[in-house]
């Protein structure tokens, strides 16, 4: 769902409340004064729901709209969900990438995030995992270990 800008987490809360299985991703941003959780995905939350029975979910205070394309709703694949969702549970370093990957994709062969596939990129002397949610045309970046890959 496309949300208001820095809503995401109390749109969250809201449909969790109604007992819908909701998804925000979050990243840690450190200042010199304090963290701060904000979302991978800024105004946007990933909700499973019924599309015929999309009513509880459109009159949640903050939501705009259900992404799709000419006006028919379009479901973010459930592999690129578990992917997030695997990348969130690992807690490694993770953060927005600003542009789509581009390049060879590589499979990560051990630690937490085994089996998962993306495009590797190196970046501030470390390298990073892109997992990409095609239907946003947006990247999450993660930190591996670069033994991890093939």
């Amino acid at each position: 769902m496309y949300v208001k800008p820095r809503h995401e987490k109390n749109v969250s809360s809201i449909l969790r409340g109604k007992g819908f299985e909701e998804f925000v991703p979050l990243y840690r941003r450190r200042t010199p004064s304090r963290v701060t959780e904000l979302p991978l995905f800024p105004g946007y939350v990933f909700c499973r729901f019924d599309f015929d029975r999309r009513l509880p979910v459109l009159t949640v205070p903050g939501v705009f709209s259900i992404v799709g394309f000419g006006g028919e709703a379009v479901p973010v694949r459930n592999e690129e969900i578990a992917a997030l969702q695997r990348v969130i549970r690992a807690d490694l370093p993770r953060e927005p990438w600003p542009e789509l990957p581009v390049g060879e994709k590589v499979l990560v062969t051990a630690g937490p995030l085994e089996g998962l596939e993306g495009v590797v990129v190196s970046y501030k002397n470390s390298s990073r995992l892109l997992i990409t949610v095609d239907l946003l045309q947006r990247s999450v970046s993660v930190e591996v270990n670069r033994s991890w890959l093939q």
